[in-house]
């Protein structure tokens, strides 16, 4: 099966095709004189885009007529997707044409939303600010475009003197950047989908790529119908779409992902396979310290191998229920020289009570292996979040991050920072925020209780649908007094409904907009139509507030000069009051906000080109590095010298930002250990939830696009069907699963598109009528704070009469 064939496939067992306008748009022709970034078929004006779902950053062509997307095609100008897109992707025109999208302020009063002016709005929420500025919160998401999270940075950190700003990524990828951390010292991969291309071995560590990431998927696929070898080895808990087309299926015990790593070490050391030379010029060892932190203590190569000695095939087969034999396989493949490994995963490792630690050991798995900094050999972390790398991690909307690699604990970190904002020196609180879960919890505490987290600004996510344990950290908040919601979105989400003040957001195309994907490539993008209503960019929300907080009185909304923090200029140098949103796009805020956000980015190497370079291309892979003659140079391998501009000559590899200040990774050791919840007699099944290839995260934008919400109309539980069997469930019964939280009715689907083992069950998150995460468990690892959405015991039974 071809690349093409696979996605046509997908589409096809989705029951939707990419019919119609929308899908079957011819790619369109450059017209005669007119710039190269704009193109027209007929009426039809088109101009390039990212997708608006995914972390896998496709470019997409999108075309436009009397001020409505009308065409969708593949962009053949684009490396990550070369013209094609997924069911989704050619689908994505919809999301902006819902029935029910907002498009006026709404106020809860009496139970009831009424609608309201923006000026009201805005001044609602500054006012919320200035009643308690420090219980005042900012929660976004990786869905923000860089300019809108560096605007959401700039106003907390920089303006209010407040962290407590975090995004729902801290629920998909947080544990991949404390992975990165403990093991290079910087954050995001250091390889890119060229790796996909160029591996000889593919092994997919928990993660479903054929659904998830299916263009990314299609290029493996695409490689084996040219006649090229590959192996694909899915390591996961149940059988999906991927697991179909891979050689070697070896499905493990929930939460046993660190003894299969810890056993691949164990081979390697053992058979004396590991790349000795590269470990001694390259890497460090490190185990868990007194007390904890998250770079450990340096252990030596001795203890590093005593401490794997137990981790043998058949110990790890008793742990994992993976056979011995495929242990012993796993190994030798990393222990040759002659294959190049790369290694792919997303949430089946990050969203894990060990998350750190599986990811930290999965890094070292490659460089004990010498496995690492060549074409195709790498460790690659996907994300699913369309900017989750390019605002979240990069930009640092975190609770307890700055801009470009740093945190607001470090001194010279916030002085910095300070300088670039031209804000008063200590500004920047040096104490973190509340992380989401905390954040959410605080705010569903009572203020004599603890709670002094007393309103809370959403932003591009849906928290109400997509938080673990609901009935902990979310539902209690809207039954006390003073706790005020205010969600800007596009749609009357799950969270919405719940809220105080609704504020209805411009999406996607209906701005400008930046985006950074999984590959560290950066992406831009022009408004091309109009959003409906009163509906207005995130980004210009965040500044009409901020301006009325400096009318309010607010010093933080001034910069050291006196100076509004967010005052944009014109090509004439006067000022241009954005805040006022008739003239928020006389000039191009985007470009403001990024080119000063630029300056943040050399610290860690992560250094961006010039907005007009992105105007020009299809994302640019960072660092990017202007050359002698003028142009830009972006970097596809960090680290080998062979391509990264910092690596040192001669040094072959160069971990430039260790943890050990020395150059060299570090090769961590981290035990098994049980899940802090695992099935027993009371609730006997385990439970995993996760998306499926037709709807996005809560299927906000996907459910209302009709042939997506037709094609799989609501959330189901796959049931092994020997449990079936056992419980008399039938196929299409009505079954309810209830864990120690709360409890939920589900349609069974028994061997359908995936099979659990026995003694597991699946649901996905996609359907706000049906709230999995009212189920869910909220324990969470202890450096990432992401929550284990892959785990947790919950009993099932089939629904009774009259029930």
């Amino acid at each position: 099966m071809d690349r093409r064939q696979f996605l046509k496939v997908s589409a096809m067992a989705a029951a939707t095709t990419a019919a119609g306008r929308l899908a079957h748009a011819q790619t369109p022709t450059v017209a005669a004189g007119a710039k190269a970034d704009i193109r027209r078929t007929g009426s039809v004006e088109w101009q390039k885009a990212p997708c608006r779902f995914c972390g896998t950053g496709c470019h997409l062509q999108v075309g436009v007529e009397n001020n409505r997307v009308v065409a969708i095609a593949g962009d053949e100008l684009a490396e990550v997707n070369k013209g094609l897109a997924c069911v989704k992707g050619y689908h994505v025109g919809s999301i902006l044409y819902g029935r029910d999208r907002l498009t006026r302020p709404m106020l809860k009063r009496d139970g009831k939303f009424v609608e309201i002016s923006w000026a009201e709005a805005v001044d609602i929420v500054a006012k919320r600010v200035l009643k308690d500025p420090k219980g005042f919160a900012l929660y976004g998401s990786g869905q923000w475009t860089i300019p809108e999270g560096y605007a959401g940075q700039k106003f907390m950190k920089g303006g209010l003197a407040n962290n407590h700003i975090d995004p729902n990524a801290r629920l998909c990828m947080a544990s991949a950047v404390t992975g990165f951390l403990a093991t290079y010292g910087v954050d995001e991969p250091a390889g890119t989908y060229t790796d996909l291309d160029k591996c000889d071995v593919l092994i997919m560590w928990g993660n479903n790529p054929a659904e998830m990431h299916p263009i990314l998927f299609s290029r493996v696929l695409d490689r084996r119908a040219r006649g090229e070898k590959i192996t694909l080895i899915d390591l996961g808990t149940r059988r999906t779409r991927t697991t179909d087309h891979c050689q070697h299926y070896m499905e493990f015990r929930p939460n046993s992902d660190l003894a299969i790593a810890n056993g691949i070490a164990h081979q390697l050391l053992k058979n004396e396979t590991w790349d000795k030379d590269f470990v001694d010029k390259h890497c460090n060892f490190r185990g868990a310290s007194e007390p904890a932190s998250l770079n450990g203590q340096a252990i030596s190569f001795e203890e590093y191998r005593k401490s794997m000695q137990r981790y043998t095939p058949e110990y790890v087969e008793e742990i994992s229920g993976v056979k011995a034999a495929d242990i012993v396989l796993l190994g030798e493949l990393f222990g040759r020289r002659d294959l190049r490994i790369t290694s792919t995963w997303c949430m089946g490792l990050n969203q894990h009570t060990r998350g750190t630690a599986a990811n930290s050991l999965v890094h070292g798995i490659h460089l004990l292996s010498g496995h690492f900094g060549k074409p195709g050999d790498a460790p690659m972390s996907l994300t699913g979040q369309p900017s989750a790398c390019g605002t979240v991690r990069e930009v640092g909307t975190l609770a307890h991050a700055l801009p470009g690699g740093r945190v607001v604990a470090n001194a010279a970190h916030r002085k910095e920072s300070e300088e670039f904002w031209n804000v008063p020196e200590g500004r920047i609180d040096a104490k973190p925020g509340y992380h989401t879960l905390l954040m959410w919890e605080k705010f569903s505490t009572p203020k004599e209780q603890g709670g002094d987290i007393s309103t809370i600004w959403v932003q591009v996510t849906n928290p109400g649908q997509t938080l673990p344990n609901l009935n902990k950290l979310f539902y209690p908040s809207r039954k006390i007094d003073d706790k005020f919601l205010i969600v800007s979105d596009v749609y009357m989400t799950a969270t919405a409904k719940h809220a105080d003040l609704v504020l209805p957001s411009a999406m996607w195309v209906e701005k400008n907009g930046m985006v950074g994907n999984s590959e560290r490539r950066t992406q831009q993008w022009f408004k091309m139509v109009e959003p409906p209503g009163e509906a207005r960019d995130d980004c210009w929300q965040t500044i009409a507030v901020a301006h009325r907080l400096l009318e309010l009185g607010h010093e933080g909304m001034k910069d050291k000069d006196g100076r509004f923090i967010f005052a944009v200029k014109d090509a004439k140098g006067q000022e241009v009051p954005i805040w006022r949103w008739e003239r928020y796009y006389d000039v191009n805020v985007d470009r403001h906000l990024f080119e000063e956000y630029r300056k943040f980015t050399p610290y860690k190497h992560k250094h961006l080109a010039p907005y007009d370079e992105y105007v020009k291309a299809r994302g640019l892979r960072w660092p990017v590095v202007e050359q002698k003659d003028g142009s830009w140079r972006e970097t596809e391998f960090r680290f080998a010298e062979f391509d990264d501009p910092f690596v040192e000559k001669g040094k072959g590899f160069q971990f430039y930002h260790s943890v050990t200040g020395d150059d060299r990774a570090l090769i961590w050791f981290h035990p098994y250990e049980a899940a802090p919840e695992e099935p027993d007699a009371e609730f006997p099944f385990w439970l995993c939830t996760g998306r499926v290839l037709e709807h996005w995260h809560s299927g906000t934008m996907t459910m209302r696009v009709p042939q997506l919400r037709r094609a799989m109309p609501q959330a189901y539980i796959e049931i092994n069907r020997a449990d079936a069997k056992k419980l008399s469930i039938a196929n299409g019964e009505l079954v309810i699963v209830e864990s120690r939280r709360g409890k939920l009715e589900l349609a069974a689907w028994i061997e359908g598109r995936g099979n659990p083992p026995v003694g597991s069950l699946f649901v996905p998150f996609f359907d706000e009528r049906l709230l999995i995460n009212e189920v869910t468990f909220d324990a969470h690892d202890p450096w990432s704070k992401q929550p284990d959405y892959k785990k947790c015991a919950v009993r099932l039974r089939k629904k009774g009469k009259g029930e």
